[in-house]
């Protein structure tokens, strides 16, 4: 496993849409374990696949629930409920902003197996599977963050 190197506000890649994986190989696998070290090594939450350079649908989130999220091909497929909190990244160091996300949502994605997975989320985990999601599509906190 390795470190990657992040990607920062102002690099175009983050503002791009992520691919769909077609074939979990080892490539992705390999992917996810390095996105999984990268996310610690920063003391991340949560870390999406633009964010090291790849565009690819691909999202590690750990929000200390005893669970690490491998997620390919993400897909928010119900949501309800909101929250407002404050929310940093990593590739946009140095600035936080409030946020409303859903406090509830359902997602499905595909495993390191190949098998598809849903998990109900609320609170934290919910707002990390949408602030991962928005990095597949180009969107960075600061484009949701409330006038305060």
């Amino acid at each position: 496993m390795a470190l990657r190197n992040l990607r920062y506000e102002g690099d175009e890649i983050l503002r791009k849409k992520s691919r769909e994986v077609a074939v979990v190989d080892n490539k992705i696998k390999t992917l996810l374990d390095d996105m999984v070290d990268t996310m610690y090594e920063n003391d991340g939450v949560g870390l999406a696949a633009p964010q090291v350079g790849i565009l690819k649908r691909v999202v590690t989130i750990d929000v200390d629930d005893g669970n690490v999220y491998r997620m390919i091909n993400p897909r928010i497929i119900k949501q309800s409920g909101e929250q407002k909190d404050q929310e940093g990244c990593l590739s946009v160091p140095e600035k936080k902003g409030m946020v409303a996300r859903p406090m509830n949502v359902t997602a499905v994605y595909t495993d390191e197996e190949g098998n598809e997975v849903a998990v109900e989320a609320e609170g934290l985990l919910a707002r990390a599977i949408c602030h991962e999601v928005d990095h597949l599509d180009g969107i960075l906190f600061v484009d949701r963050t409330l006038e305060e």
